[in-house]
């Protein structure tokens, strides 16, 4: 691990109010992370020193046998470190992860702590300031909130059967078809699949998203404008978990953010981009919460600007995801009615998008066409 060029004040001051993160047990060539950069465990490695407080995300990729480059799928979690604190990590082979040592360890370890320095890299201070506008809104109790009561973020999940399917008896009791059974379409062989869920405890803690959004015994006109405008939504989603703290809800898009470009957790991206989604098509909400949007503005600047310019093409554009959700967040900032500070930093954010991913935001919204909603069932229009 290559130092970091520091100013000698601000070493010193790391050296001595700095955390560190002791791990045992690492196998060579085993790639290891914190925050934004990661590195192969060499024969000497041993942590990393001179971290600053905060909230941090420790990730590895176990190496594979037979050496060379390829590594095994990463897994991860977040840490809230304090002044001077010492954290011990060490290697569970079976899992191929990194997990809490008894205290007894740690507290034994910090008196010889001297004795590691040597073989402790230093935190790189470069990417500090990259990583604190990726979490500025994650802090201590939204890690809590959020990560998986196992302490584990896994790109790919353990994924057990909702239901037994094994024996040809627990497919008769489920009225589904003998393994053996002709399949006559790809739809019914998909429908054979068991039906998989993660296993307990290892799910991130998301907020869960309303499916419909629109309330309960609504009329088909209000059926409509709730499909349009997605506010009613948004206050239920608040209303879990963030409703005397709407600026929290912040927290979960960037922890999302986070777990997808750093832990590859492609499901936190699925998050990210419906909560994106919810937000930016509440029209009324973003009435009511100028205070939150114009955070939402910062935070999408930094995330986007982690992002190469032809990502969107490769992946999100399939859909057109990301432009013409933005678009409809652009044409509601634009209202006379919105607060002069949110207007005026849309419209900067706006431009900037432009220029740096040549996006048209001028034409017209698709939201303008007529939209097809699904009436409640039972519900008839006069």
């Amino acid at each position: 691990m290559a130092a970091p060029r520091l100013e000698p004040e601000l070493a010193r001051q790391l050296f001595f109010e700095g955390a560190a993160v002791v791990m045992l047990g690492v196998p060579e060539g085993t790639e290891f992370g914190i925050d934004y950069s990661s590195w192969a465990v060499g024969p000497r490695f041993r942590g990393v020193k001179m971290i600053p407080p905060g909230v941090h995300f420790v990730h590895c990729s176990a190496a594979r046998p037979g050496g060379g480059r390829e590594t095994g799928p990463r897994t991860g979690f977040f840490l809230a470190l304090r002044r001077r604190e010492l954290r011990l990590l060490r290697w569970d082979a079976a899992g191929e992860a990194l997990g809490p040592a008894p205290e007894g360890e740690a507290e034994a370890l910090r008196e010889n702590l001297r004795e590691l320095d040597p073989f402790l890299g230093p935190y790189p201070y470069e990417r500090l300031k990259k990583w604190v506008s990726l979490t500025s809104f994650v802090s201590e109790a939204a890690v809590k909130r959020l990560q998986p009561e196992s302490g584990q973020i896994c790109a790919f999940a353990e994924v057990l059967p909702v239901a037994a399917g094994r024996l040809s008896s627990d497919r008769a009791e489920q009225r589904l078809p003998r393994f053996d059974a002709e399949c006559r379409s790809y739809a019914e062989g998909l429908a054979r699949l068991p039906r998989m869920e993660p296993r307990a405890g290892t799910r991130i803690r998301f907020t869960e998203l309303p499916k419909q959004t629109y309330p309960e015994g609504a009329t088909p006109a209000e059926v409509t404008r709730h499909s349009m405008d997605l506010s009613y939504a948004l206050e239920r989603v608040l209303a879990q978990r963030y409703a005397s703290q709407p600026l929290e809800l912040l927290a979960e898009l960037q922890f999302a953010f986070i777990c997808f470009l750093i832990g590859n957790v492609y499901d936190a991206f699925e998050h990210w981009k419906r909560l994106l989604n919810i937000l930016c098509r509440s029209e009324d909400a973003i009435g009511r919460y100028p205070d939150l949007y114009v955070n939402l503005i910062s935070v999408l600047y930094h995330q986007l600007s982690e992002i190469p310019a032809d990502f969107f093409v490769d992946i999100v554009s399939q859909d057109n995801f990301l432009t013409s959700t933005l678009q409809v967040f652009f044409s509601c900032t634009c209202s006379a009615a919105v607060d002069g500070t949110l207007r005026r930093k849309a419209e900067k954010f706006k431009a900037h998008l432009t220029k740096k991913f040549k996006w048209d935001f001028e034409a017209e919204p698709d939201d303008c066409a007529p939209v097809v909603v699904e009436l409640p069932e039972g519900v008839q229009v006069e």
